[in-house]
C-alpha cells in the first residue's frame, strides 16, 4: 500500500498498461483505456434483466467495473467526515480467462478519510485467480489485501445490506456497519446507462440508502461516527469516447429523503454530455435528460499548476431544483500519474444535503 498515490473509479489510473497514453486525455481515460475500442469484449447494450445476487459479482467478459462506496458521516460533536472505499477489476484482454498466476484479471483498492483539514488516502494492487483479491457473490464478499466489504447474515441480496467496510493505511483506518431497508436503484435506462450519444454505456446500479454507524481512527485516535453512504456498481468495456477528456459526477442526499445521480462527461470540442437520475424515498428511479440538468462552476481551487471547479451551481427546473454545492475540503486531490478530485461536500438552495463530487480530466 502506498498513501502518497490514489485513483478514481472512473479513471482507474495507473501506469501499468497506459504509457501509451498522454496529457489530459490519458488522466480520463486512465488504466483500463476506457475510451479505446472495447473489441473482443461484451458491450454494454439496452434491455439487460438484472440478476441478483449473480450481478453483485464480477463479470470477467467486460473490461472494468468497480464497486464503490462514498460515505457522509459526522462524529458526536457534529463535525464532518468523508470515506470512501473501492475496489476495481480490470481484464487485460478478452476471450477466455486463466486461472491462478495466469490470470489476465487486475485489481486495485482506493481507501480514503477525508475532514475539513485532511484528506488521507491509500491504494494497493493485485493480481487476479491467486486469492489476493476478488469479489464472491453468495455470500456477498469483495476484498483485496486486509480491506474487505462483506455482508453480514442474514444479507438481503435485494438491497445488498447488511455490510461490514474495513480499510486502514499509514495513518487511519475505518469500520464501518452499512444497513438499507430500501431496494437497489437502477441508474440511466433501468440500469443502462449511456456516456455519450454514441454506443459508450455502462450498466450501472445503486444503493444510495446505506444508513452507516462504526469507527473512523486518524493518527491512533479512534472517532465514532454515523451517517449515510452511497455504493455504486457500474460495468462496461468502453463506457468513455474517444474524444471525451473527463467527467463531473454527483451522488447527493436530499434531505427530503430523495437522492440525486448527475453526472457531465466533457469532450474535446467543448460540449458535454449530461444525465442522471432522481430517486424518491421509495427507492423508484427516473432517468433526467440532458435538456433538463445545468451544471455550472461558481468557484475554483488552484491545485497544482490546475484550477478545479470546486463549487457548483446544479438546476434542474423540471424538478424545482437550484443549489449551490459546497467542498468540505477544497484541496480533496489525488496527486497521481492519473490525478483528480474527489471528496464530499453539502448543499443549498431550493433544497439542502451532502454529496459526493469527483472530477477527472483536469
Amino acid at each position: 500500500m502506498n498513501d502518497r498515490f490514489g485513483v478514481t473509479r472512473r479513471a482507474f489510473a495507473g501506469a501499468v498498461i497506459a504509457a501509451g497514453l498522454g496529457g489530459r486525455l490519458a488522466r480520463a481515460q486512465g488504466f483500463a483505456g476506457l475510451g479505446a475500442d472495447g473489441k473482443g469484449f461484451t458491450p454494454a447494450t439496452p434491455g439487460k434483466v438484472f440478476s441478483f445476487p449473480a450481478d453483485h459479482g464480477p463479470h470477467p467478459d467486460f473490461r472494468i467495473e468497480w464497486w464503490y462506496v462514498t460515505a457522509n458521516l459526522v462524529d458526536r460533536s457534529g463535525a464532518a467526515f468523508g470515506v470512501q472505499w473501492t475496489l476495481f477489476r480490470q481484464a487485460m484482454k478478452p476471450g477466455g480467462q486463466p486461472q491462478g498466476w495466469a490470470s489476465q484479471q487486475i485489481w486495485m483498492g482506493h481507501a480514503a478519510v477525508t475532514t475539513a483539514e485532511l484528506h488521507r488516502f491509500s491504494e494497493t494492487f493485485a493480481r487476479g485467480g491467486v486469492g489476493q483479491a476478488g469479489v464472491d457473490a453468495t455470500p456477498f464478499h469483495g476484498w483485496i489485501d486486509s480491506w474487505n466489504m462483506r455482508g453480514l447474515a442474514p444479507i438481503n441480496d435485494m438491497n445488498i445490506a447488511p455490510l461490514e467496510l474495513n480499510a486502514s493505511g499509514a495513518d487511519f483506518s475505518y469500520a464501518l456497519r452499512l444497513d438499507a431497508n430500501q431496494p437497489l436503484v437502477l441508474e440511466g435506462d433501468a440500469g443502462y446507462s449511456r456516456k455519450s450519444e454514441r454506443e459508450q454505456a455502462s450498466y450501472y446500479y445503486s444503493q444510495p440508502f446505506f444508513a452507516v454507524s462504526g469507527r473512523v481512527t486518524l493518527d491512533d485516535k479512534p472517532i465514532e461516527v454515523i451517517g449515510m453512504a452511497w455504493m455504486d456498481r457500474e460495468w462496461s468495456s468502453q463506457p468513455l469516447a474517444s474524444d471525451q477528456t473527463g467527467w463531473d459526477w454527483l451522488a447527493l442526499h436530499l434531505n427530503s429523503g430523495e437522492k440525486l445521480m448527475l453526472y457531465r462527461l466533457r469532450q474535446t470540442d467543448g460540449r458535454d454530455y449530461r444525465t442522471g437520475n432522481w430517486i424518491s424515498p421509495d427507492g423508484r428511479s427516473e432517468q433526467i435528460s440532458t435538456a433538463d440538468i445545468k451544471m455550472t462552476p461558481t468557484a475554483f481551487t488552484p491545485i497544482e499548476a490546475r484550477k478545479l471547479p470546486t463549487a457548483w451551481r446544479i438546476e434542474i427546473p423540471t424538478r424545482g431544483l437550484s443549489i449551490e454545492t459546497t467542498a468540505l475540503n477544497p484541496l480533496s486531490w489525488m496527486g497521481t500519474s492519473f490525478s483528480y478530485w474527489e471528496g464530499p461536500i453539502s448543499f443549498t438552495g431550493s433544497h439542502a444535503g451532502v454529496g459526493y463530487l469527483e472530477m477527472t480530466g483536469y
